[in-house]
């Protein structure tokens, strides 16, 4: 443990000159303060921890928005050599976390109360330790089919369900012992080799905005999580740079500033509301209305419940980009579970329901139900009953459901890919492969409490919405 801190250390202090792949008012902006940067270390010629060369790139308008700049913080409270990344109980005690039900009583009582069950549970449990096997010298993850070179969006992929499960890199009195510590220690490490926190590719993981985004929701919710002060600068450079490259239309594109698409926004805005959550991690109000706006673009109905891909065109229900649309409404445009465009929305996902047993060749239209899950999740109510666990039958037993779908669909026999999934049947499956099939049928699994609540039903069926913390 001791020997794999100190690599750590030595490679976040290591100086960023180059990387591959805000809220309220206007004022003057104060004059840059550079940050004292250390001479590069030597890095121990451990196996895996050779640093990449960087891809060439254009510096990007750091004034797009006038979002902060972290050469304008505090560098004894955030610069990464004051405060190495390590697993140990630091001197800022447990501070609250952004995801309160993914540990302890709370999430024991989520996975009751929610619809979980010893079986979705026990699947987590056994595709977190097939995830964690796939883990690479360097510290991350690749995936094993066709989008191989998307290193960091394997990584945040891989993180996501470990950190949605309560498992961070920093201990604290409450957590105690943390089986996958040094998994997401060396995890987040290498997206932090990948983020310079500042210059002119400051935030900056890849230049495509799916993987951008997969990576800076990892850092940002291990963040939040946390409150680690060492993960901060990397979290906000990347959220800024997210926020700097929006297109013209509030979509995201491929590449930097150009117009996009639902599928693309949706990861965006996951990141976005990460950061949000995080309550200190800085997003400007203008890229979230520019972002609805798009949604606005995109919708289709006389209550907007449907969603195209560039636009309104082709947008039907049931669908994974209606699911995308709607997930990102509830999200950053106020759309609670009585909202008419979510009943609507929800209505047309009850159409196209999870399979009632296992499919042959892998799970199908994986991304779908990880979205459409996800909203129906919020819905609550009698719809995600029936989506979670089925139908009810007139004997008032429920059979099949999202949950026992993929319980079903795991791999339980003792062999090298055991607590996988298949990879899925369709392009998900074929640009991401076991590992990424994997990972989100682990993180559909943990719906129950990965993400904390806006809105609650009371006992009349009323939506209410959740009261922040300050």
């Amino acid at each position: 443990m001791f020997r794999l801190i100190a690599i750590l250390v030595a490679v976040v202090c290591a100086p960023f000159g180059s990387v591959p792949l805000v809220a309220g008012s206007a004022s003057p902006e104060p004059p840059a303060r550079t940050l004292p940067v250390a001479p590069r270390p030597h890095l121990p010629s451990e196996k895996g921890m050779t640093r990449e060369r960087a891809r060439p790139d254009t510096d990007l308008d750091v004034d797009v928005l006038e979002i902060p700049r972290l050469e304008d913080l505090d560098p004894e409270k955030t610069h990464p050599i004051t405060v190495p990344l390590t697993g140990e109980i630091g001197p800022y005690g447990a501070p609250p976390s952004a995801f309160p039900g993914r540990a302890g009583e709370a999430k024991t009582k989520l996975v009751r109360t929610e619809g979980g069950n010893e079986g979705s549970e026990r699947a987590v449990v056994l595709g977190l330790a097939w995830l964690a096997k796939q883990q690479k010298d360097d510290g991350g993850w690749k995936y094993d089919a066709g989008s191989k070179e998307s290193r960091t969006a394997a990584t945040g992929m891989a993180l996501l369900p470990f950190l949605a499960a309560g498992q961070t890199h920093k201990l604290t009195k409450e957590k105690g012992e943390l089986k996958y510590q040094e998994t997401v220690i060396a995890g987040l490490s290498y997206l932090m080799k990948s983020c310079a926190p500042t210059g002119p590719k400051a935030g900056r993981m890849s230049d495509n905005a799916y993987e951008q985004a997969i990576a800076t929701l990892a850092l940002c919710e291990a963040y939040g999580m946390t409150k680690d002060p060492t993960l901060k600068p990397f979290a906000q450079s990347a959220i800024n740079y997210i926020q700097k490259s929006q297109g013209a239309n509030g979509s995201w594109g491929y590449a930097p500033f150009t117009d996009g698409d639902t599928s693309i926004v949706g990861w965006q805005v996951q990141a976005l509301v990460a950061a949000k959550l995080s309550k200190d991690l800085v997003v400007d109000d203008r890229v979230i209305k520019k972002a609805i706006k798009f949604l606005d673009l995109a919708s289709s109905g006389p209550r907007k419940a449907m969603y195209g891909y560039a636009d309104s065109d082709g947008a039907k229900p049931g669908t994974a980009l209606t699911a995308s649309g709607l997930l990102s409404r509830y999200y950053i445009d106020g759309w609670g579970p009585n909202h008419p465009g979510m009943c609507d929305g929800v209505a047309g996902l009850l159409k196209h329901p999870p399979p009632d047993k296992a499919d042959k060749g892998g799970v199908k239209d994986l991304y779908y139900y990880y979205y459409a899950t996800q909203v129906v999740r919020f819905s609550a109510g009698e719809d995600w009953k029936t989506w979670n666990e089925g139908p009810k039958n007139a004997d008032g037993t429920r059979k099949g459901g999202v949950r026992d779908w993929l319980v079903n669909a795991q791999l339980r026999k003792d062999e090298p890919n055991r607590g996988s999934w298949d990879p899925e049947g369709g392009w998900f499956g074929t640009s991401c492969g076991r590992l990424g099939t994997t990972a989100v049928c682990v993180l559909t699994l943990e719906v129950y409490y990965r993400q904390p609540l806006l809105y609650k039903r009371g006992d009349d069926s009323e939506a209410v919405k959740m009261p922040e913390d300050k």
